[in-house]
């Protein structure tokens, strides 16, 4: 907002552009279109046209508080295509997702509490809008020019191709002044990257990489070279002024080896020690007190006592749930994570003696230091993929392994998913293509044909 303070422009432009920035996410797209922009300039509320508990989300937002509807993406490759190259390329940029906010009361729905059903709501007595839909483009133009660099884009292409438009501009202007060989070689490759982004994704995401060389009509190493440009660039600018600091896990046990066996230490540095207070105990002893305070006292003394047993209780169960992880991921400690066996609550719970949920909820959000690393307890949870000796492996090894074999794989003749079920089932794992294939789409890895690249 303070680049917006700095500019000099009219009051209709200036009106807009603070509109689009109370509209951008946090990745720093805009997913308002421009229609739904001017509605909520004039204080227009939306219908909904839901039933159920679902409602529809509200206008964009007026006082810059909160994110726009989503909006279509105004593009020609409005395809989800685009989102997954985006994976390929630049990481793991799902496609902008907006927090519908109303801003004011003259844009919160008025649903009434614990509505089932809304048909519509009522619409707010429209006004005219401040600005037209001229000085709205020049506003969303004006944001786009500011730090950083393609903020206010609709989707992943548009916010790509303005990075590279501005790195284009900026090598221009270094061309005029000298060193033009170099920077003409920097400008040939921003041109290729640019002819890439807007036409090619689809061949990107299918790793056709020599189709794309005859498209855009460059050699194939150019094409190489420009992929691994668009690489360098910003998918979500606008996470440089959004950052979250890093979540910091201090383990709630550890599994510390002695000789040859493992035992189990609870980390209870920070946890309060509960204590009664022996005044109220002594309230209960006295005869001259009156019978309601000491009816009142011996309930809140028997509260806490239970409370006090409940936390041991809690204590016992990750104690005993801990020692039968123990017992049975006893290679995984000594060895390392190919070891991780398969391993279910309901037997840890039958094992010591509790009920399946109750084994779930003292796991629940801790976390172990092993010789191995720190592990949420969950981790040591998980299904099994019966092997011949009926000894199972774990689904997670089993993905570990589909994700080696492909990561090892000739992409020329990448391996096919009967291919793979051949491999694991000569290591001993019984396992069917279908599974394999399940799995594979799980961790989001591509089709053996979308996975081949061409001579």
């Amino acid at each position: 907002m303070w680049q917006l303070g700095a500019m000099s422009v009219s009051p209709e432009v200036r009106a807009a552009a603070e509109l689009v920035i109370g509209n951008l996410n946090d990745d720093g797209y805009l997913v308002a279109s421009d229609e739904e922009l001017m509605a909520a300039s004039r204080g227009e509320s939306i219908e909904l046209e839901t039933s159920g508990s679902e409602i529809a989300p509200p206008a964009p937002t007026v006082n810059g508080t909160g994110s726009a509807a989503p909006a279509a993406l105004d593009t020609e490759d409005d395809d989800p295509f685009v989102e997954e190259a985006a994976e390929i390329l630049v990481g793991s940029y799902v496609g902008a997702k907006p927090m519908a906010t109303a801003a004011s009361s003259a844009l919160k729905p008025s649903v009434a509490p614990n509505s089932a059903s809304v048909n519509r709501v009522e619409r707010a007595k429209p006004v005219e809008a401040p600005f037209t839909i001229e000085d709205l483009r020049e506003g969303i133009d004006l944001i786009r020019q500011m730090d950083p660099v393609g903020v206010a884009a609709r989707d992943l292409r548009e916010c790509l191709l303005l990075q590279l438009r501005d790195l284009e501009h900026q090598v221009n202007n270094r061309v005029l002044n000298g060193d033009s060989e170099v920077q003409n070689q920097h400008l040939a490759q921003i041109q290729t990257t640019t002819a890439i982004v807007e036409t090619q994704l689809r061949n990107v995401q299918n790793r056709q990489y020599k189709d794309i060389a005859r498209a855009i009509q460059r050699p194939l190493e150019s094409v190489m070279d420009a992929l691994n440009f668009i690489k360098t660039l910003d998918p979500k600018p606008g996470q440089r002024y959004n950052q979250v600091e890093p979540r910091l896990i201090e383990p709630d046990v550890a599994f510390v080896k002695q000789g040859d066996e493992y035992f189990v230490l609870m980390n209870e540095d920070d946890v309060p020690v509960l204590r009664l207070n022996p005044g109220y105990k002594k309230l209960l002893n006295r005869d001259a007190a009156e019978k309601d305070v000491r009816n009142y006292v011996k309930e809140r003394y028997k509260s806490a006592i239970q409370l006090m047993k409940n936390i041991e209780q809690r204590k016992q169960t990750i104690l005993k749930t801990c020692y039968a992880i123990i017992g049975r991921q006893r290679e995984f400690l000594d060895l390392g994570i190919d070891q991780l066996k398969p391993m279910m609550i309901k037997e840890v719970a039958e094992e010591i003696g509790v009920h399946p949920s109750t084994v779930s909820r003292a796991v629940a959000n801790k976390y172990v230091h092993t010789p191995q690393g720190v592990y949420e307890l969950r981790y040591f949870f998980s299904e099994s993929v019966n092997g011949p000796e009926g000894g199972g492996t774990s689904l997670m090894i089993l993905k570990r392994r589909v994700k080696k074999l492909i990561e090892e794989e000739d992409a020329r003749r990448p391996l096919t998913d009967e291919q793979i079920t051949r491999i694991l089932q000569s290591q001993g794992i019984n396992v069917t293509r279908r599974t394999v294939a399940k799995y594979r789409e799980d961790m989001k890895i591509p089709s053996t044909h979308q996975r081949r690249v061409k001579d």
